[in-house]
């Protein structure tokens, strides 16, 4: 669970402190980071108040996006798991107001387990 894992499309769970800080000019008052994991250059933080996506973008990943979604904002999230030959793993988020579910892919099982766990425990 290391860099190596985040290169590969593994989700690889990053200190929570040190995102608290990377998006504290972005974070409410009293809003915490609660998991975040790492998935290639991009990051799924769970806050105390919501889910933050963070889309690296660009040669040196300086551009970035991100996507705050309220909790009470998802409405369902799905999970796939590879199988013999399909070796990437899914999670689906579908969120109020959009027709298509954000969807991120992992190259294994590794931690998609974590992550949908978080998504369990934040949303529901």
């Amino acid at each position: 669970m290391g860099l190596l894992d985040a290169l590969l499309g593994n989700a690889a769970e990053t200190d929570a402190q040190e995102i608290q800080l990377e998006l504290s000019q972005l974070l409410a008052p009293g809003e915490v980071v609660r998991n975040a994991y790492a998935v290639i250059r991009d990051l799924l933080v769970f806050t105390s108040k919501r889910l933050i996506l963070v889309d690296k973008q660009g040669v040196t990943g300086k551009k970035r996006e991100y996507l705050s979604i309220p909790y009470r904002s998802i409405e369902r999230f799905s999970m796939e798991t590879t199988g013999h030959f399909d070796l990437d793993a899914e999670i689906k988020i579908w969120v109020r107001g959009q027709t298509e579910p954000i969807s991120k892919n992992f190259r294994n099982d590794k931690n998609i387990h974590d992550v949908y766990r978080a998504l369990s425990e934040f949303a529901l």
